[in-house]
């Protein structure tokens, strides 16, 4: 039996900043992390960015979590959590007893039922390092997804010279979060930049055979790749705490406290559903901004503080040229207003429901967030020419 007085469950982005949220409060109670990868906390996002359009390495991406104090238990998994003995067993069956405990359980790549383990399903630093192996060595990727992570490692593995197909069910690139419109102009710069856009399709099977992976898409097309990539969604990691009588829904439910239903077990990051005032929503977010911000939170309240998290997050992405930063929902079946065409262009893309703006998306656009948290929260009603001279008022500034 390990007994702690904090224990964390999880060794993402979020469980570090939790970690560092306990120790700007608490600078002696013992916190010992339970981290599934072999590799200690490390920075998420330049798996998919920094790393491949630019000199940094993978010893840039460390979070030295273990600098504060932390005992790192690696390649651990927990297997049970029992919240009435505060106890949590891993895989291994050792025993680990805590006073205050978070779950910081992160999320699972969705798979395909076929290909095996010669799909790459990115999300860690051992992804990164299959796939820059083969991009050593390889020269056609296929990359399945066309959200988040499909167009940014597309545009990666094309900056490093490499012949890229994209295959992704939507109509065009980041099609579930840009207009239409908008989203094709995305799909035409992404063909000018020497990426291969197979829109509106899937694959059906793929083969093994020697180095080569053969495609099938549905509609009987074939073709050869040296490697494939996808990432086409994720899953919360909710079992653990669904089997010890939490309350699960799509994600762990949390108040605004970050508690669970058991007041010594918190939960923050991908895996935790959340009630945000600015929407009048609950919300689960898997990006960078959340991990840290609602890590940290959760830290602070699990070594004695009461603050309510009530934080907005955002996201942002680079893509070749071009880039975005966005807050709030950025969904394209939302009522939609643009201020531009073309991806080369600066402007705004805001999402409406009832008149009320409940996301927007700077494009290239930086460093506006908080007035788009701003607009967010306004009560309205927004129309279309109002929120035109929003945007050109706020670029202007």
């Amino acid at each position: 039996m390990r007994d702690d007085d904090y224990l964390i469950v999880g060794g993402g982005m979020a469980a570090d900043a939790a970690a560092k949220g306990i120790r700007a409060v608490d600078d002696r109670g013992s916190i010992r992390m339970l981290c599934a990868e072999p590799d200690p906390p490390y920075k998420r996002p330049p798996l998919s960015k920094d790393l491949w359009t630019s000199d940094d390495s993978l010893d840039d991406i460390g979070l030295a979590t273990d600098k504060k104090g932390v005992e790192i238990v690696r390649a651990t998994r927990a297997a049970s959590l029992d919240v009435a003995t505060s106890k949590v067993t891993d895989q291994e069956g050792n025993t680990y007893r805590y006073r205050q405990l978070l779950l910081a359980t992160g999320a699972t790549p969705k798979r395909l039922p076929f290909g095996n383990d010669r799909v790459i399903y990115y999300r860690t630093r051992e992804d990164y390092r299959r796939l820059r192996e083969l991009a050593d060595v390889g020269h056609h990727f296929l990359v399945i997804g066309g959200g988040f992570i499909g167009a940014e490692i597309a545009a990666g593995l094309c900056v490093n010279d490499k012949q890229v197909t994209m295959v992704f069910p939507e109509a065009a690139v980041c099609g579930l979060m840009l207009p239409p419109a908008f989203a094709a102009a995305l799909n035409a710069y992404y063909e000018e930049r020497g990426v291969t856009v197979v829109a509106g399709r899937k694959p059906s099977a793929i083969e093994a055979a020697s180095d080569l992976l053969t495609i099938h898409l549905e509609n009987g097309h074939t073709f050869s790749v040296d490697g494939a990539v996808a990432g086409i969604g994720v899953t919360p990691n909710t079992d653990l705490a669904a089997a010890a009588g939490l309350d699960v829904e799509d994600g762990i439910v949390v108040d605004e406290r970050l508690r669970t239903k058991h007041p010594n077990v918190f939960a923050a990051g991908d895996a935790v559903r959340f009630y945000n005032p600015h929407l009048d929503a609950r919300l689960r977010v898997e990006h960078e901004d959340n991990a840290l911000s609602m890590g940290e939170r959760a830290g602070r309240n699990m070594a004695g503080e009461e603050e309510l998290y009530h934080h907005l997050p955002f996201f942002y992405s680079d893509l070749f040229d071009v880039g975005y930063e966005a807050v709030g929902l950025t969904d394209a079946s939302l009522e939609t207003v643009t201020d531009l065409k073309d991806p080369s262009e600066k402007g705004c893309i805001f999402y409406l429901q009832d008149e009320r703006v409940r996301g927007v998306v700077f494009w290239n656009v930086f460093g506006k967030i908080d007035a788009g948290r701003e607009l967010i929260a306004a009560p309205g009603p927004h129309n279309a020419d109002g929120l035109r001279a929003w945007s050109k008022e706020r670029l202007a500034g």
